[in-house]
Formats: C-alpha cells, sequence, structure tokens
C-alpha cells in the first residue's frame, strides 16, 4: 500500500484504486492532484499479472470473471472495514480496471461508500453484482471517459455512462474529454471538485 495526505485516522479516507497491470505507487501520484485534507491509500490489487497487480480474472476487456470479482471484493473489505470503521468516509476513485473495481464494490453494497469516481474504465456488468435501475440512489458518482479510448470497448463505456447518467439513480457528475485510455487534466480538475463538494473541504 502507498499512503499519501492526512495521517488522522478519523480523516475522511480516499482509496484509489490502480489499473490492470498497474501497482499502487503508480496511482498514488494522483494525490497530488487532489485536495489536502483527506487520507489517500493507493491500494495493490491481489493478482499478479503483466509485470503489475489485477483486481479479477478476466472474460475479455472490461468482462470480470463473477467468481474472481466477488473473491477480490471480500478481501477488499477484510482490508477496509478494520481501517475504516462506521464513521469514517471512505470514497472510491478507481482508473481502468481499478474502475471497474470500484463500480463493482459500489453497486453491491451502496450505503458503504460516500462516492466513487469511475474514471475511464467500464462498471462490472453481468459478473454477479446488481446493476438494477434505481441501484445507487443516493449514490454520489463521477465518471469520466476518452472520447478515443480504444482500450475498453465502446459498447461498455456507453453502457456505464447510460446506466450512471439514466438509470442508475446516483448524483453523477459526467465528462467525456478528447483523450485515449489516459486521464485527462480536466477531468482530475471535475474530480478534486467533487471531493472538495463530496467531503465539505475548505476550497
Amino acid at each position: 500500500m502507498a499512503t499519501a495526505g492526512s495521517a488522522d485516522p478519523a480523516a475522511p479516507l480516499v482509496v484509489l484504486l490502480h489499473g490492470r497491470g498497474s501497482h499502487e505507487r503508480e496511482i498514488i501520484a494522483l494525490a497530488d492532484h487532489l485536495p489536502a485534507g483527506p487520507a489517500y491509500a493507493a491500494v495493490r490489487a491481489p493478482i499478479a499479472e503483466g509485470g503489475g497487480y489485477a483486481w479479477f480474472a478476466n472474460r475479455g476487456i472490461g468482462r470480470p470473471v463473477a467468481e474472481s470479482l466477488r473473491a477480490t471484493m471480500d478481501w477488499f473489505r477484510g482490508w477496509l472495514d478494520p481501517v475504516a470503521p462506521a464513521g469514517r468516509p471512505v470514497v472510491l476513485i478507481g482508473f481502468s480496471g481499478g474502475a471497474a473495481f470500484a463500480g463493482g464494490l459500489l453497486v453491491d453494497d451502496p450505503d458503504r461508500y460516500a462516492g466513487a469516481a469511475i474514471l475511464y474504465g467500464t462498471l462490472p456488468f453481468d459478473a454477479g453484482v446488481p446493476t438494477t435501475p434505481g441501484r445507487l440512489t443516493g449514490a454520489s458518482v463521477v465518471v469520466a471517459q476518452g472520447e478515443d479510448d480504444t482500450v475498453i470497448p465502446r459498447e461498455l463505456l456507453d453502457r456505464t455512462w447510460t446506466y450512471l447518467v439514466e438509470e442508475s439513480g446516483a448524483r453523477t457528475v459526467a465528462r467525456r474529454d478528447l483523450v485515449g485510455h489516459g486521464i485527462a487534466a480536466p477531468a482530475l480538475a471535475t474530480v478534486a471538485d467533487w471531493l472538495r463538494d463530496r467531503l465539505a473541504l475548505p476550497a
């Protein structure tokens, strides 16, 4: 695990979830562009893959194996729940494969999280977690996508966008930028503003 920001164990916890084949030391760098105040923790996914790590086994890009996703979600909750007991807000920020993992955690237990940012990835549809209409009513979500993303299948990006914006019931901030499979600076600024608002942080 890599950490940044506040060392106060009561501070809001922002968990950064890296993409497939990456690791926690890469995504913790996002904390430099996000607001002061929270504690930031980047967790290493438990499955070794391609010189890095992955959150779940795939049936194809963006299509998790349900049993694998469930196993790693349970593993993650085993780490999270002692670190962030009831009353400590937890926000998930996931990129690519980490976005699918963050989305899986959120739809599996929407009341557990103060919000989730689904960045340049898909929700884990047809992978054993409920993506039913209204499932995220009251939840706070950011979805950011690249118009020129050729890594995540476009059908999955479009399905994620439609679900989060129109069907889920979440309060969704949504943006698409003229980038590929990488985080656009304006999207990161949107996430920072959303975090300030969600966690009532000073500007």
